[in-house]
């Protein structure tokens, strides 16, 4: 295989052993051969068959994400931006959300909006956490990305016959074959040809989970020695719904089921015992997430759009809990998801220093690494992975440019986003993705929310039409 070289990028945002961090290293070349970083520094002098000239360049490590619902959420854009239930604590999870689903079309045009949205924006690795569906696997390993392949499964579903009662459907047996099916995508994720595939088990919500469901499904993991993750403690539904069933707050019914620990990954992890709505007479959930080492998928965005917000990142950090970054939701912007961690826990905290930029790419990177159990990949080292990104410091929105990771978060996002590459195959280039036609999958994408609308009141508990809950800004599109 050729060897590649970056040479004379302004910058390279380079791992430090010794202070085990990210440093900037000015004026610096990277170089990659068979995939994986042979060389992160100045001067190199090795052997060199392609060159890309790095000045006026940022080149820095691909992000990991570590939360994500491709197959879904994209199709949500527009239509759940201002929607909560009054009736369910302006969670939108359970009355709006089972409507407005994408046919299996329809799903296949969200994941490729969403791949490409995520590599746009400089996202190398992605936990995708969807529905088994018989394209999944090749549309990932289509992609470029590096997709660790989480199927959701549960033993009931939930659902609401008047907006402010959530009730449950339960089915041990549909649980079951769930997540039989769920391991069969495993087994095909790992043998997947392109390396570039792996996998985590996922019982989809602790509230839709039996107790069996979530046992079995944290040994298999075990066994599997592969991520566990679960949606817990993400709304105030379920934290009510959990302590009415078991007597304990969400994270300590995980504690009791032992599932908690080091390979354990709780989605979103915001209304713990000490959340202030709550009013729960305890005060060990932060504690516990810190004694078992287990760790908490943050995505700000989806809570933020309905007035809630995690308790804060900055505080979780400091308690000593393990935290990555993911897209919960559209768009699938990696860039501006870090943002909003950064802005939100300010505001929560009421503190301007209650988080650093560095934190937060931290998280975005080796932080999400860790939690997937990888030490290859979110680090530009020798030895690891090639999966790094390429930012054009000349942008617009990159000037001035007195700290390009600051620029990059809090001003130019995806804009600057010029070149991708994984396992040393580019796949952005100029800023255009490469491996899936972005704009066809963009119309394929709005065509399937068209039929979605028209769906919907057939799913809806009143039979309203998307318009009743989700009006347009002005009249005129009816």
């Amino acid at each position: 295989m050729s060897v590649t070289v970056i040479r004379n990028a302004d910058i390279v945002v380079a791992w430090d052993k010794d202070s085990q961090s990210h440093i900037y290293v000015k004026n610096a070349d990277v170089a990659f051969e068979n995939g994986k970083l042979t060389f992160v520094g100045k001067g190199y002098t090795g052997a060199a068959d392609a060159e890309q000239d790095g000045r006026g360049f940022m080149v820095m490590p691909g992000l990991v994400n570590i939360h994500s619902h491709p197959a879904s959420e994209p199709l949500n854009k527009s239509i759940l931006d201002e929607l909560g239930s009054p009736g369910l604590y302006n969670s939108a999870l359970y009355e709006f959300m089972p409507i407005i689903r994408p046919d299996a079309e329809g799903a296949e045009a969200a994941w490729k909006v969403a791949y490409a949205e995520l590599l746009k924006s400089g996202v190398t690795t992605l936990a995708d956490l969807s529905v088994a569906h018989p394209s999944w696997i090749d549309l990932a390993g289509q992609s470029g990305l590096r997709v660790c392949i989480t199927p959701m499964f549960r033993t009931a579903r939930w659902y609401t016959k008047n907006g402010h009662v959530v009730e449950y459907e339960w089915d041990e047996a549909v649980g079951e074959k769930a997540m039989a099916q769920a391991l069969e995508m495993v087994d095909a994720a790992e043998a997947h040809p392109s390396g570039r595939l792996f996998s985590m088990l996922c019982p989809a919500q602790i509230d839709t989970c039996s107790e069996g469901l979530i046992k079995e499904s944290y040994a298999e993991a075990q066994r599997r020695k592969i991520p566990w993750q679960i949606h817990a403690a993400q709304s105030t539904v379920e934290f009510h719904e959990i302590t009415r069933r078991h007597g304990v707050s969400p994270v300590q019914w995980l504690e009791q089921l032992n599932v908690l620990g080091e390979t354990s990954i709780v989605s979103h992890g915001i209304f713990l015992d000490d959340y202030p709505r709550n009013s729960w007479h305890t005060r060990r959930d932060l504690d516990l997430l810190v004694e078992t080492r287990t760790a908490v998928a943050h995505c700000p965005t989806v809570f933020m759009r309905r007035g809630i917000a995690m308790r804060d990142f900055g505080r979780y950090l400091r308690a000593g809990v393990r935290l990555g970054i993911g897209t919960d939701t559209y768009p699938h912007n990696m860039l501006e998801e870090m943002r909003h961690v950064g802005y939100v826990a300010r505001m929560m905290a009421e503190n301007p220093r209650t988080v650093t930029s560095g934190e937060i790419f931290t998280a975005a990177t080796v932080g999400g690494a860790d939690l997937l159990g990888r030490d290859d990949i979110g680090r530009l080292e020798a030895g690891c992975n090639a999966d790094l990104v390429l930012v054009n410091l000349a942008h617009p929105m990159m000037r001035p440019g007195y700290d390009p990771i600051r620029s990059m978060i809090y001003a130019a996002a995806e804009r600057a986003v010029d070149t991708v590459y994984v396992g040393g195959e580019r796949v952005v280039e100029k800023g255009q993705c490469l491996t899936i036609d972005f704009e066809q999958a963009a119309e394929d994408l709005h065509a399937a929310q068209q039929r979605t609308v028209q769906r919907a009141p057939q799913e809806d508990w009143a039979k309203r039409p998307v318009t009743a809950y989700a009006p347009h800004s002005f009249s005129g599109l009816s």
